[in-house]
């Protein structure tokens, strides 16, 4: 099967490949080197391929690579933080206990990330609703949960200081 042309921004970059009008982005940021994506059902079951596109979580294994054309896509290895340190979320996820095995990591982390976006202040229920897309088999829910409300502390109180200093 002949490759198409795809252009689109990933982690701030633009780029540009040649993928099959039948990969799945899942399959083209893997074959690209990107390695936080997993693979995990490849239905859109369990949340492990989760990217952020145009700031809405999206599982990877659903999208073909071709629907990203000129849209913006995010990954883990994209997160924005400071050199040598973690993004605000990945470090509340090591903090309260929320990574296991880490397979799922990646995947929760990037919803949490296009969550916490619309919803700087979220209540348990609006945690768990966000989340339920995700599945995890090692470390259960509750430090997940407990992350996500430390990252959006933790981003508050970011997001205050850079007011605060203007």
């Amino acid at each position: 099967m002949p490759k198409r042309a795809l252009s689109f921004v990933l982690n701030g970059e633009r780029v540009e490949w040649e993928v099959e009008a039948s990969d799945t982005l899942l399959r083209a940021l893997r074959e690209n080197g990107l390695t936080s994506v997993k693979r995990g059902c490849e239905e859109g079951e369990c949340g492990a391929c989760t990217v952020v596109i145009d700031d809405e979580a999206q599982k990877s294994c659903l999208v073909l690579a071709l629907e990203v054309e000129g849209k913006s896509v995010l990954t883990t290895e994209g997160l924005p933080a400071a050199p040598g340190k973690l993004h605000p979320i990945q470090q509340a996820f090591v903090d309260e206990g929320a990574v296991q095995c880490g397979f799922c990591t990646p995947g929760f982390i990037m919803t949490t990330y296009a969550f916490l976006k619309a919803h700087p202040n979220p209540t348990d229920e609006e945690i768990r609703h966000a989340l339920s897309g995700n599945l995890c088999r090692c470390t259960g829910y509750l430090s997940i949960i407990k992350a996500v409300k430390a990252a959006a502390a933790a981003l508050s109180n970011q997001s205050g200081a850079a007011e605060g200093g203007r």
